[in-house]
């Protein structure tokens, strides 16, 4: 392909949510971070190398199925609230910084020594959790 040299009509989607397909062999929980590194969502967990994908929409199944034989529909594009670590706190400080996953529904301050893989940006922490937005 080449640089244009003419107007061109450029398809476009809004964002807010993607149609991922499913990971074989796991269950998604409405409301559960999502993170991915092979192009298939699941449950997020700490690990290195997740790329985290937002918030599962609804519910589903694929522990029967393989690789992207079902479909999840994951919010993106908003700020949602997630359980902070009691051993590891994302404080108010931290506004603005990254923090990380620990698993499905819960993030943390630190990056637990090199384990845990980046869930998004911290948009405010209350005491009911962290909001964080992908």
């Amino acid at each position: 392909m080449a640089a244009l040299t003419k107007d061109r009509s450029t398809p476009s989607r809004d964002g807010q949510y993607l149609h991922f397909p499913v990971k074989a062999g796991v269950k998604i929980f409405a409301g559960a971070l999502l993170a991915h590194t092979t192009g298939f969502a699941k449950p997020a967990i700490t690990a290195v190398g997740l790329i985290a994908l937002g918030r599962a929409d609804g519910f589903v199944d694929n522990t029967q199925g393989g690789d992207g034989d079902v479909f999840v529909r994951i919010k993106r594009r908003d700020v949602f609230r997630f359980d902070n670590l009691a051993t590891d706190l994302v404080p108010r400080s931290h506004i603005g910084l990254d923090c990380y996953i620990v698993d499905d529904a819960t993030v943390a301050s630190t990056d637990g020594a090199g384990t845990r893989s980046v869930a998004g940006k911290i948009v405010d922490v209350d005491d009911d959790g962290v909001w964080v937005s992908f």
